[in-house]
């Protein structure tokens, strides 16, 4: 059941997020868009990301691969390159995947219903039904971060958002709220409404539209909606990094195990439980001694530790900078011997794009 719902609340609900987004229209390169392959390209980009940071990314990505067949036949090495830095580099591996699939599967053309775009790697409900309403005006309400935040203080609800049984609440609520004559107008008030109006911190109250029917204003619960059931831990991983120099070239590889930032590059790497305090703690461990085994190698340098935050882990990375000798071989063939001045052309995590602008390692990679 939907909690503190009634016909006349619904009507001027909808009836003011639409009267509202008439004069707050937030221009942006994609809203009033119609071709699906630009609204999913911007949905993908804007998943986990500001607006702010991921504009350029869409301007950038629009331009290069104008298309989804563009996408699809752009090697991967160069979308994970063109994606650096936006972080959450799944969204990128299952867009190229996807585009492929429009591609060689469907002949080139999007989906046109919202069961065909779900389908698509990647795509969950609310993509789903943002380029349904968007590009095909498809009833169908989107479900965000944005739109849990307003429903929850609107109704009053406090009902988890991150429980199985919150989100069908929220979806069920959503869906009887939206304007079936015009769901993409209205699916883009309501997220615009709770990006710019009824934010997460210091929301509007005082200039809001819907203030005299708000639950969460009425009885002072603003800032405690919506509710979340629990946090989970994040776990802080260990990185040591061996930048290993040999002759001009450095050495990387490709991430390819079930973990993150699979598909980028990065340098070989011992994981240990903490940071090393002393460095015989690293080159006096049997991990260091199945790399190098009897080869000469000296240790040039040890960077100051770097940091990452990710949504579920925490990444302390140290960069032990070696010079290696002509007669080491890597103990591994997924090892690449790049030229030092050509890893600009390889897509890093970030934390070691923190390395390389600290200079730590002298080389001219921008």
């Amino acid at each position: 059941m939907i909690p503190n719902f009634d016909k006349n609340k619904k009507t001027f609900f909808t009836q003011t997020l639409l009267h509202w987004h008439a004069t707050h229209h937030r221009p942006l390169p994609w809203k009033g868009e119609k071709n699906p392959y630009l609204i999913w390209l911007s949905e993908i980009i804007l998943q986990q990301t500001r607006v702010e940071q991921g504009l350029p990314y869409f301007e950038k990505f629009k331009e290069k691969y104008p298309t989804v067949t563009a996408l699809a036949g752009a090697p991967e090495d160069e979308v994970m390159k063109m994606w650096e830095g936006l972080g959450y580099y799944s969204r990128a591996r299952h867009m190229h995947a996807a585009a492929k699939f429009i591609t060689h599967e469907l002949g080139g053309i999007f989906p046109k219903t919202y069961d065909g775009i779900r389908a698509l790697k990647g795509v969950g409900g609310y993509t789903a039904a943002a380029i349904a309403s968007f590009a095909y005006n498809l009833p169908h309400a989107v479900v965000d971060g944005n739109v849990y935040r307003v429903l929850s203080r609107y109704f009053g609800m406090e009902e988890p958002v991150d429980t199985t049984a919150g989100k069908k609440l929220f979806a069920r609520l959503a869906q009887a709220l939206l304007d079936e004559s015009q769901p993409g107008r209205y699916n883009q008030a309501i997220m615009d409404f709770g990006a710019s109006q009824c934010t997460p911190a210091a929301p509007e109250c005082g200039a809001c539209p819907l203030r005299e029917r708000c639950l969460a204003f009425e009885k002072g619960m603003v800032n405690s909606l919506p509710v979340k059931s629990k946090k989970r831990e994040r776990k802080t991983r260990f990185f040591n990094y061996l930048v290993i120099r040999q002759a001009g070239s450095v050495f990387i590889k490709k991430r390819k195990e079930k973990d993150i930032w699979r598909n980028l590059y990065d340098f070989p790497l011992l994981e240990t439980e903490r940071l090393p305090e002393k460095r015989e703690d690293l080159t006096g461990s049997e991990a260091w001694q199945q790399t190098f085994g009897e080869t000469a190698w000296r240790l040039a340098r040890i960077s100051q530790p770097f940091k990452q935050e990710l949504t579920h882990r925490k990444i302390m990375a140290l960069f032990w900078e070696i010079e290696a000798g002509a007669s080491f071989e890597p103990p591994q063939n997924a090892w690449l011997k790049v030229r030092q001045d050509g890893l600009s052309e390889f897509a890093f995590p970030r934390v070691i794009g923190l390395y390389f602008r600290q200079k730590f390692l002298p080389l001219e990679i921008f």
